[in-house]
């Protein structure tokens, strides 16, 4: 199984591509695709059939994934795009924390 650096609920922004510096919550991981879905990012238009009777068919607007590699993640306390830093508690539990000098948060 594949890692990805970002979990499911996470923030992040997009870092290239058509949807370049836009911000979003994960709303999906694939480890291995090593692909992620994001909430209003990467924007198909789907054409669905109506499958039961009554059920409206056309073309539908969704979200599609994206490789995992595009992305990265916004530290939640100093709103800015970091790379992850690991912190191993004294108990042995590791923690992300955010790599900017100045924050350090750990989430």
């Amino acid at each position: 199984m594949n890692k990805v650096h970002v979990k499911k609920g996470d923030t992040v922004v997009v870092l290239s591509g058509k949807d370049k510096g836009k911000k979003g919550k994960v709303l999906e991981v694939s480890p291995r695709e090593e692909k992620v879905i994001i909430e209003g990012v990467n924007m198909v238009s789907k054409h669905v059939k109506p499958r039961k009777m009554g059920e409206p068919g056309g073309i539908i607007k969704a979200e599609a994934p994206m490789y995992a590699c595009k992305v990265m993640l916004v530290c939640p306390k100093c709103g800015k795009p970091t790379r992850l830093a690991h912190k191993i508690m004294a108990d042995g539990s590791k923690l992300r924390a955010c790599k900017n000098e100045k924050c350090g948060e750990t989430f």
